[in-house]
């Protein structure tokens, strides 16, 4: 692994999890009738928090986008993932909240799963394949799920709704992470004219501003916790998805190694759930009220 690509990557990783909190902090007060509208990205353009956490997840895209073009998909995604253990450094700064058992295990679960399916898997490069039905056979159906669990999350917005609209917004960010892949490749090839005659780099930029408004309408509705571990869990089984589907990527395939990249990515998604439900996770207003009406009734 290069040690370019492993700092680009985590660089990527502590600007995402920092624009991360910082965007929830400002997103969950914002009018619940934004939810699921363009009019929520207007509104929180007028507050100062928020265009600082889009301003570290622009430049943690920047980052990825370089690593992307340094790096197999299937080698950088995981590490991406990480961007939840920098969340909860912020955010226990925020609330004081000790890391704990739950904190530790997650963080080993998370750290120990991305290292064991790299070692594992050895992700390398090969030859991306040609085959159009291919990529549009996967993408479709990255895509089309993502719009199957937004059609639900707008039936359930204040109870399961968060979580679908975060799982919705991972697929496409993944598959994002491969579209920025391709349109690297195109740039290195041609220039500015190959790459602005494909369509991916548009397809990159609507992925992009849809995905924003999901999440943005995830972190208005529910507390970091319900919305990040899912967001964060489905983002690199996307990406490895797209890398390994049509990319050429390549992983090792033989029985030991298969069964211990399964658990190495077992591993990240248990470690992402615990350390996303960890206590010192921002919550929503309402919820915050809730717990210090029950520190009073204690005392």
């Amino acid at each position: 692994m290069s040690v370019l690509v492993l700092v680009l990557a985590l660089s990527a990783a502590c600007c995402l999890g920092f624009g991360f909190v910082l965007q929830q902090n400002a997103a969950r007060q914002a009018p619940l009738s934004d939810f699921l509208s363009p009019r929520l990205l207007l509104d929180l353009m007028k507050v100062p928090r928020w265009l600082g956490g889009i301003g570290l997840m622009v430049a943690g895209m920047a980052l990825g986008a370089i690593a992307l073009g340094q790096g197999e998909i299937s080698l950088v995604e995981p590490l991406l993932a990480t961007n939840l253990l920098f969340a909860l450094a912020l955010s226990r700064k925020q609330s004081k909240q000790p890391l704990g058992r739950q904190g530790w295990a997650g963080l080993v679960l998370l750290a120990g799963g991305v290292t064991t399916f790299i070692v594992a898997g050895e992700p390398r490069g090969g030859t991306a394949l040609t085959d159009p039905l291919r990529h549009w056979l996967i993408i479709g159906a990255m895509v089309g799920l993502a719009l199957l669990l937004t059609t639900y999350a707008k039936r359930s917005r204040l109870s399961s709704g968060p979580v679908l609209l975060a799982l919705a917004a991972g697929l496409l960010y993944g598959v994002q992470d491969a579209l920025t892949r391709v349109s690297g490749q195109r740039f290195s090839e041609g220039g500015l004219v190959e790459l602005l005659t494909g369509w991916q780099p548009y397809a990159v930029l609507l992925l992009g501003v849809t995905g924003l408004i999901l999440v943005q309408s995830a972190f208005e509705t529910a507390p970091l916790r319900m919305s990040l571990p899912a967001l964060t869990a489905a983002q690199p089984l996307a990406g490895i998805i797209c890398g390994v589907g049509f990319l050429g990527d390549r992983l090792r395939t033989d029985a030991g190694a298969l069964a211990w990249e399964a658990a190495g990515l077992a591993a990240i998604v248990v470690g992402i759930v615990a350390l996303g439900m960890h206590p010192a996770m921002p919550c929503t207003q309402t919820e915050r009220a809730r717990d210090l009406q029950r520190t009073d009734a204690r005392a």
